[in-house]
C-alpha cells in the first residue's frame, strides 16, 4: 500500500518526469493533478508531464488539449505556447503553430526569447517562408547568447534561400558561418544538421554527408518527443543524403 507521502502531487510529478514510458509518465500527472488543487505551478508542471506523454504517443489532438489548459494557467505562459505550437506542428496546423511562437517570443522573459524566435524563424523556413524566417533568425541572433552561431548560420542559410536583396549589410558567408558553428558548443546537435547544409552549400559533399548522418543518428536516437519535433529536420536532411548519393553517381 503507497504511503501518503508517495500521493503526494510533489512525488508524483517526480515520478512523471523519471517515467520510462508515455503510458506511465501519463499515470502519475494524472494522479498528481487530481491531487493539485488550486496550485497553479504545480498544476502547470504537471500538465507538462502530461503533454509530453501525448507527444511521446503521438496523441497530437490530447497534447494540443493539455498545451492548451496549460496556456490558460498562465504560469510560463511562453513555454506553454511553444508546446502548443508543437503539438500543432504535429497536426499539420502551420499557421497557428506559428502564431503560437509569435505569441511565445513576445511573452516569454529574454532569457528565452531568442529560442522563441529560433523555433519560429525554424518553422518558417521549412515552409519556404525565407524572408519572413531571416526577420525571425535576425531578432533571435539580437536576442541570443550562446547559441547565437547557430542562429546566425540558419540566417545565412535563409539570406540566400530568400534570394541577394535579403542579404544584410555584414552577412557572413557560409565559410565564416560554418567555421563560428563548428567552433562553437551549439555546433553539437542540431547544429550538425545546419552544418550539413552547410557544408552542402559549399560543394563539401563529404563534409555534409558526415554532419547529416551524425544528425540522423542522433535525432532517431532521442526520445518520441523529439523525434516528432524535428520531422522537418530529419526529412529535409535524409533528402539531402539521397541527393548526395546522386551527385555521387553523377560524378563517377
Amino acid at each position: 500500500m503507497a504511503s501518503s507521502a508517495e500521493n503526494k502531487p510533489e512525488d508524483l510529478l517526480r515520478k512523471a518526469t523519471l517515467a520510462q514510458s508515455s503510458g506511465a509518465r501519463a499515470k502519475y500527472a494524472t494522479r498528481g493533478l487530481a491531487k493539485a488543487g488550486t496550485d497553479r505551478t504545480m498544476r502547470a508542471m504537471l500538465l507538462r508531464q502530461l503533454y509530453l506523454a501525448h507527444m511521446e504517443a503521438e496523441r497530437f489532438d490530447e497534447a494540443s488539449e493539455i498545451a492548451r489548459a496549460a496556456v490558460e494557467l498562465g504560469v510560463m505562459a511562453d513555454v506553454a505556447c511553444q508546446d502548443l505550437a508543437r503539438a500543432y506542428l504535429g497536426l499539420g496546423r502551420h499557421r497557428e503553430a506559428i502564431d503560437q511562437l509569435r505569441r511565445a517570443s513576445r511573452v516569454g522573459p529574454a532569457s528565452r526569447r531568442a529560442f522563441h524566435l529560433w523555433t519560429l524563424g525554424s518553422v518558417l523556413y521549412f515552409r519556404e517562408e525565407y524572408s519572413a524566417a531571416a526577420v525571425a533568425f535576425e531578432r533571435a541572433v539580437r536576442w541570443g547568447t550562446t547559441a547565437r552561431p547557430l542562429y546566425e548560420a540558419q540566417l545565412v542559410l535563409a539570406r540566400a534561400n530568400a534570394g541577394p536583396l535579403s542579404a544584410g549589410p555584414a552577412s557572413p558567408s557560409f565559410s565564416e558561418a560554418r567555421q563560428a558553428l563548428e567552433a562553437a558548443p551549439c555546433g553539437q546537435g542540431y547544429g550538425r544538421f545546419v552544418l550539413g547544409e552547410l557544408a552542402h552549400r559549399q560543394g563539401d559533399r563529404a563534409g555534409a554527408r558526415q554532419y547529416l548522418e551524425e544528425f540522423v543518428q542522433r535525432a532517431d536516437g532521442g526520445r518520441v518527443a523529439l523525434r516528432v519535433g524535428l520531422t522537418a529536420e530529419l526529412t529535409r536532411a535524409r533528402d539531402l543524403l539521397a541527393l548526395l548519393e546522386v551527385e555521387a553517381g553523377a560524378k563517377i
